[in-house]
């Protein structure tokens, strides 16, 4: 069952809709590989997954600013490399 058709059969209003099958998404695929494959290079350096216990909300708040901003300065430089 795709995603199509879960969507439209968790929704008692709509009539459940019999779309054909599609084949699998090159790009989701990637995407996917890459997952897994940063999360195998991170379990090797830091010996943890993120199903850890030992951090809290703010903890995890932290981390996710933190990586935000390393995001925007990775945006700001392909900016200046756009623009020369």
């Amino acid at each position: 069952m795709n995603s199509q058709q879960k969507y439209f059969e968790s929704d008692p209003e709509v009539e459940y809709l019999n779309f054909p099958k599609l084949g699998k998404d090159s790009i989701v695929e990637k995407v996917v590989s890459k997952y897994q494959e940063r999360s195998e290079v991170g379990i090797k350096k830091y010996n943890t997954t993120l199903d850890r216990k030992d951090l809290n909300l703010l903890d995890w708040l932290n981390h996710l600013q933190e990586e935000l901003m390393d995001a925007t300065l990775y945006i700001e430089k392909l900016k200046e490399d756009v623009n020369q």
